[in-house]
């Protein structure tokens, strides 16, 4: 993915880490660095901690407050929110980029939240001066019309890691449907 000209990376691990994914995070996390890519790992503010990546907390996780306290002031954080409530209350956190989700149905969460759809973001994009990165669901089909509704990036992951594995083709193709990474 790098090699295509990813940026931006997460590490979502929702299971226990091993002392094997720790390594192969380690591997990730120095590709990273030589790319110049960020690294964001999801929802262990530790593990964020133990490689200088970026981290992600979603609603049921560690508060951002406590998130900050941990990693620092220089490192990334995110934080999901699915509706408009959860959206304002973000404002006030010490987050460098708010995720709103799911835009469209998605099947990499096991209990996703209601989708958010593309016109809840059109008018809750005012809410927020933050970053707004949409997730869920996102494929280059629908990925301009989130887009132009107002996201400042999105996340994938079924569109560009299809079921034999991720291919420089596939972000190629992303690349060009949305004439940017």
């Amino acid at each position: 993915m790098l090699d295509g000209g990813v940026r931006t990376l997460q590490i979502r691990h929702k299971a226990a880490w091993t002392r094997q994914l720790l390594v192969e995070a380690e591997r990730v996390a120095a590709r990273c660095a030589g790319a110049k890519a960020l690294l964001i790992i999801d929802d262990r503010a530790d593990i964020a901690m133990l490689l200088g990546a970026g981290l992600h907390v979603g609603q049921d996780d560690l508060p951002p407050g406590d998130a900050r306290q941990l990693i620092g002031s220089s490192a990334v954080l995110g934080y999901s929110t699915h509706n408009a409530e959860q959206l304002v209350a973000a404002v006030k956190e010490p987050v460098d980029y708010v995720a709103l989700g799911p835009m469209f149905a998605t099947s990499s969460k096991a209990n996703p939240d209601p989708v958010v759809g593309v016109e809840r973001l059109r008018n809750w994009r005012r809410l927020t001066e933050h970053p707004l990165v949409a997730i869920g669901g996102i494929t280059r089909a629908n990925a301009m019309e989130v887009f132009e509704a107002g996201a400042d990036s999105v996340a994938v992951i079924g569109d560009v890691l299809p079921a034999d594995g991720p291919t420089l083709k596939r972000i190629d193709e992303w690349r060009r449907t949305i004439g940017r990474l």
